[in-house]
Order: structure tokens, then sequence, then C-alpha cells
């Protein structure tokens, strides 16, 4: 087989299925009485759920809900472009055109004559090429959406930071500054300062966020892993209990473990 023959006939298909996408989005914005009276701003909220759809679909590696939820979101943009060029401010190939110039500009290890050893090095390159651009990021932590969760703020300043050289010199270093902050909390803690304690507990989150950072673990994975392996030992707890005639308001703590650790051993 002529593998260029069957990259080109893929490629055709592909832009076959593109295009039919796009004929449905707009006989769908002309007939459907949803669809055609859509805005921006009514689909920002049901945008960022089906983000999150797919983000706990990646969680699971569960690849047929994958590649439901990457249609979804797909939808979104290609509704989002649809009424732009409805308006005339912009349209589906003034997207991809945008997004191949920018994609062409930030890699010029490949477009260009510069070099990138690592994917270090191209997270660097990236960063100072956006401080660059007209119109583009004044500032380094310009470009962090004020929207974004806290915890995943955390991680994006701190990276942002990171690819000017704003970071620690050796990763082990970060240990003691978490030491550092979980001391600081204590005191306030044993000074009864309840506003000095929130301040003292978001520092240290902040400084555990960035060793997570250091040491290449995304916090939010890490978390939302240890968030449905508590989810699965309580929800056998729970139905252990309820097996048993017992209510786990009327059990002592210990009962409560022997269960707890039984889940463990199941490997839930």
């Amino acid at each position: 087989m002529n593998t260029n023959t069957s990259t080109s006939d893929e490629m055709k298909e592909t832009l076959a299925s593109f295009e039919n996408l796009l004929n449905i989005m707009t006989e769908l914005r002309a007939k459907c009485p949803w669809d055609s009276v859509q805005t921006m701003e009514s689909l920002r909220t049901l945008t960022i759920e089906e983000t999150y759809e797919l983000a706990e679909a990646i969680m699971a590696d569960d690849k047929t809900n994958i590649k439901k939820e990457l249609g979804d979101i797909l939808l979104h943009i290609v509704f989002y472009a649809q009424i732009a060029s409805e308006t005339n401010d912009f349209a589906i190939k003034d997207v991809c055109n945008e997004l191949s110039k920018k994609l062409i500009y930030r890699h010029p290890h490949i477009f260009g004559d510069q070099e990138a050893k690592d994917a270090a090095q191209v997270e660097k390159n990236w960063e100072q090429l956006k401080l660059k651009e007209k119109g583009g990021n004044k500032t380094v932590l310009e470009g962090v959406p004020g929207s974004l969760p806290a915890l995943i703020k955390a991680y994006r300043v701190q990276d942002k930071a990171r690819n000017v050289g704003f970071d620690w010199e050796e990763k082990e270093q970060v240990w003691d500054k978490v030491k550092e902050e979980f001391e600081e909390l204590k005191v306030e803690i044993k000074n009864q300062d309840q506003e000095k304690t929130e301040n003292e507990f978001g520092d240290l989150l902040f400084s555990v966020i960035n060793a997570g950072r250091l040491y290449g673990i995304d916090p939010e994975n890490a978390l939302e892993k240890t968030n449905q392996k508590f989810i699965r030992r309580f929800n056998y707890l729970e139905e252990k209990t309820i097996k048993q005639g017992k209510s786990l308001k009327n059990m002592t703590l210990t009962e409560m473990d022997i269960i707890w650790n039984e889940a463990k051993q199941q490997g839930l």
C-alpha cells in the first residue's frame, strides 16, 4: 500500500467529515427553535460543563466517552464560530488560520531555526514568545484566567513564573518552604486568629502545589484521584453497614476503620 495515498485519503475523509459538521450547524441555526436562539453567553456555562465532562472521562481513561465529549466540545467551537459568522465578526476558517499562525510562530524549533533540547525549553520559549506577540500578554501572569479554580490557578502562575526563571534552584528546597508554612500555620491555630490561620493555610496549600509541580505531579489530577479513592472506600463502608443493618451514625470510629481497611485490602 502506498502510505502517501493512504494518508491523503484519510485527510480527505477528515475534511469531508468536518465540512459535514459545518453544514449541519448551519442548518440547525437556520431551522432549529433551540439552536437558532442561542448566544455566546447562553452557551458559556454549557461549554464549561462539557469541559468538566471531558476531564472526568480522561481521568477514568474512558476512551469511548473521551471521543464523545471531544465531539461535544467541538460542537461548541463550531457553534461559537457560526454565531460570529452571522454578525460578520469571524468564521471558523479565521479560527483555524489564527491557530495555525500561533502554532507556527510559537514552535520556531520546528518551523524556524531555533533549537529546543527538551519539553521544558519549549515551554520557556513559548512563554517568552507570548510576551513578544503584538496584542499578546503584557505581563508574565496576564494570560492566567481569573476565573480558573484556585488550585489550577496556583499551578499555572507558578509554572509561568518558572518559565522566566523565578523558581527554586534545586527542587528539594521546596520542602523547607512547606515545613516553614506548616509551622506558621500551627502558630496561628494556637493563637486562634482565624484570618491569619486562613492566610497561612493558603500559603501551605500554595507551597504543596509548588512541590507537586516541581516533582512532575499535576495537583488537580492527584487530588481528583484521591477524591475518587475516598468515594469508593466510603461507598463500600456505607454499603457494608447497610447490609449489616447498622447506621454509620451509631458506629464507633474503630468499627468504621475495620470496614475501611477491608476496602483498602480489596484495592478500592
